[in-house]
């Protein structure tokens, strides 16, 4: 009996670690599948999100009965922000009426709490160095399974459940084609490359403080499927933060080893390297002097990224015979549309005819991809549209759609200077607190430290091309791996000290 009560009060003295534990295997584990999905967007209730209300609520409970505790420093910094993004969402929802549909932009200001909510959980559970030696392990072993159902994924055929576009979040399992980009366990490819980015630096910071070569293994096999993913956003914060990180902790002959490997390893996959020369690329196109539309001519396949219509002008305009057939295949297509419509009539069509031919000029030019384009062309300039609406507040969560491909353009968009300077504050403040405590420890607990700062280097980076702090499993990854990282920086020097690694 004795020992049943003594197994309840562990039980009970543990029971938020123990759901931390699980939830840090299940957010990059269990796949998106959909339980409810929500009106007017293909964003769902998840069991991600049942579970991180159970934990919440039990974590509130333990709070209430002093069995954790909360860090104090930073209640008002994520209140400050929290009342900034209700503000935001109160004004345009229910006085100036931009949001369109109030519950979807409830539900992007209620994402925002349950993401950050993480940060509270995970640094209360951090009592001993212990308690951040064993979490963290739990969270390397996590990344270990995904990279390993990556490589399935990618030669044995496993299953995929994405959420790329509306179709797929309704949680089809997809089986993919031998080109397709890999995404793991994650809604998207995207998504699994940015979660990589965030682990690499802190994989090799424990590499270097314990010197345990399971580190070094890890780091190369994540860098492979990173490369896999063929990311290029992803694989530019990757290798900035990496060098930048080996550089500043003098390991120089680890540098020149990662060079070798991560250019061995682009070879051996060859996507990430097609999708750098295909960012830019010099195309003769047609435009429409009328009109301002843009042709291109391209060959549109699953295996090349095809090219927008963002373009460079250059000076050199001769024509050829190749551009001048694409010129009478374009004319040829804008006539039958317009006959098929019933726009002209037989005796209109051969003035139609000379009409367009006379406007299309022929221009040569270096032309972006077409993802850089819809980020230059649609997304980023709405962001700036709203922030030009609301300066202070922005024109509220959710108003922008679900991605802008950007998350500084997205803050200002959506929060105004209000929110966006709040939400810089809570990174500033982590950042703050883990280099000012790591200066005076060992070296081996500064390269932990100087792992999440360069971590959180890469993650912004990354931020600056792609929704990275809204996406689900990588913002749960960075709130849950910031929070035990303020945890373990926050304990009391004698508490570190009793404890061994």
């Amino acid at each position: 009996m004795n020992k049943l009560i003594s197994w309840f009060r562990q039980l009970d003295e543990n029971l938020v670690k123990i759901l931390l534990v699980g939830f840090i295997f299940l957010v990059p584990l269990w796949p998106k599948l959909p339980i409810k999905m929500i009106n007017y967007t293909y964003i769902a209730i998840r069991f991600d999100d049942i579970y991180l209300a159970i934990l919440a609520f039990v974590f509130f409970v333990q709070l209430l009965r002093k069995k954790v505790l909360i860090n104090r420093k930073f209640i008002f910094p994520f209140a400050f922000f929290l009342l900034a993004v209700i503000s935001s969402y109160l004004w345009n929802s229910y006085i100036s009426k931009v949001i369109e549909f109030p519950h979807l932009g409830l539900l992007h200001t209620l994402r925002r709490i349950e993401y950050m909510i993480m940060f509270f959980i995970a640094s209360s559970v951090i009592k001993t160095k212990k308690d951040f030696w064993q979490i963290i392990s739990f969270f390397f072993f996590s990344v270990l399974i995904v990279v390993l159902y990556g490589l399935g994924q990618k030669f044995l055929n496993f299953p995929a459940v994405q959420t790329m576009n509306p179709e797929y979040a309704k949680g089809y399992i997809l089986y993919l084609t031998p080109e397709a980009r890999i995404s793991s366990t994650f809604g998207g490819h995207y998504d699994l490359a940015i979660y990589l980015v965030l682990a690499i630096p802190l994989i090799l910071s424990f590499y270097f403080s314990k010197k345990k070569s399971t580190y070094l293994y890890l780091f190369i096999v994540a860098l492979l499927i990173l490369l896999y993913t063929s990311s290029r956003s992803s694989f530019i914060a990757y290798f900035v933060a990496t060098v930048a990180f080996l550089l500043f902790i003098k390991k120089f002959k680890f540098l020149i080893f990662t060079l070798v490997l991560t250019a061995a390893l682009m070879f051996i996959t060859g996507e990430i390297t097609k999708r750098f020369l295909q960012t830019f690329q010099v195309r003769r196109i047609l435009i429409d002097d009328r009109t301002g539309a843009v042709y291109i001519g391209q060959k549109i396949t699953t295996k090349d990224l095809p090219a927008g219509s963002f373009y460079v002008k250059l000076k050199n305009q001769s024509t050829g015979d190749n551009l001048d057939t694409f010129r009478d295949q374009v004319v040829q297509d804008k006539v039958d549309q317009a006959t098929l419509s019933g726009e002209l009539t037989a005796k209109e069509t051969e003035k139609y005819v000379a009409t367009l031919s006379a406007n299309l000029r022929p221009v040569n030019t270096v032309v972006s991809d077409i993802s850089f384009a819809t980020r230059l062309q649609v997304e980023w300039p709405r962001a700036i549209n709203a922030f030009k609406k609301n300066p202070l507040l922005g024109t509220g969560p959710s108003s922008i759609t679900e991605a802008t491909d950007g998350d500084y353009f997205r803050w200002l968009g959506e929060f105004g200077l209000l929110g966006t300077i709040a939400f810089l504050n809570i990174l500033f403040l982590i950042i703050k607190m883990i280099w000012d405590s790591v200066k005076k420890l060992e070296i081996d607990e500064k390269l932990i430290g100087y792992g999440f700062i360069f971590s959180f280097f890469a993650l912004f980076i990354n931020a600056s091309y792609i929704d990275a702090f809204e996406a689900s499993k990588v913002a749960y990854t960075f709130w849950t791996i910031a929070g035990l990282y303020i945890g373990y920086y926050s304990l009391k020097p004698n508490i570190k000290n009793q404890i061994s690694k």
